[in-house]
């Protein structure tokens, strides 16, 4: 079905937003609205709805290369949410109740500024350590400092399994094959992956902490093995390691 041009009234998908967003309403969908601020505003861009058909009036994005920018409207008050990604790395965001802000921030991303410019002529917008890291190109010490200092944490220690996953991340830190590359967590597993950016790889080992000191493995071929602790699991982890484990 075509979108409503410009001055009609709002369809049954838009009639709960016509009081908050009267402007988004009018143009039949956020994209419209968003064109259209673009276009008065002299920005280069081709503004497209979002893919999933429950949010096409209500959320759109711009994409180019590897970048990409996204709008959603919040339903309980006049809100614009802006999230700024490089691939599926999120890079930035922030919220506006004003249309042409969203689209200025759409804008000065997909026109290629870095974190700091953009931040500073989108100040609604903001980042946080490990998008900076990803900019800068070291996310994967930064993953590493930040998974060890949360598995320090008292409330970290505190929980089932807490003091094992400890050691188990000093330990494979420890190791020169692992601290080179990414680490993460899925569920209880901690995860290694060549790249920082998602998605990670699959086909490297996996260890989770089990009790009494004891590690689950699990390997590429869907093997599971059970080691005591931390340092026999590492070394398994190591031993289990393609030649090609290496940083993308």
């Amino acid at each position: 079905m075509p979108e409503p041009s410009p001055g009609t009234a709002p369809d049954d998908a838009l009639r709960a937003y016509a009081t908050l967003y009267p402007d988004v309403a009018q143009a039949g969908s956020l994209r419209s609205a968003l064109q259209a601020q673009a276009d008065r505003d002299g920005h280069r861009l081709t503004v497209e709805p979002n893919s999933s058909p429950g949010w096409r009036r209500v959320a759109a994005q711009v994409t180019a290369g590897d970048r990409s920018a996204h709008v959603l409207m919040a339903a309980h008050t006049r809100s614009f949410t802006v999230s700024c990604w490089t691939g599926e790395v999120q890079m930035a965001d922030g919220s506006t109740d004003d249309l042409a802000e969203a689209a200025g921030a759409m804008d000065t991303w997909q026109a290629g500024a870095r974190l700091a410019e953009l931040l500073a002529r989108r100040p609604f917008l903001h980042t946080w350590e490990l998008a900076e890291a990803h900019e800068r190109g070291d996310a994967i010490p930064v993953r590493w400092r930040q998974l060890r200092e949360h598995a320090a944490s008292e409330r970290s220690l505190a929980r089932r399994h807490g003091p094992e996953l400890k050691d188990l991340l000093e330990a494979a830190h420890a190791q020169p094959r692992l601290r080179a590359l990414s680490p993460g967590r899925s569920v209880h597993w901690l995860t290694f992956s060549r790249r920082a950016a998602p998605p990670i790889c699959r086909d490297l080992p996996r260890a989770a902490p089990i009790g009494d000191g004891r590690y689950r493995l699990r390997f590429a071929d869907g093997r599971l093995q059970e080691t005591a602790g931390a340092a026999a699991a590492v070394t398994a982890i190591v031993e289990a390691l393609p030649d090609d484990a290496l940083p993308a």
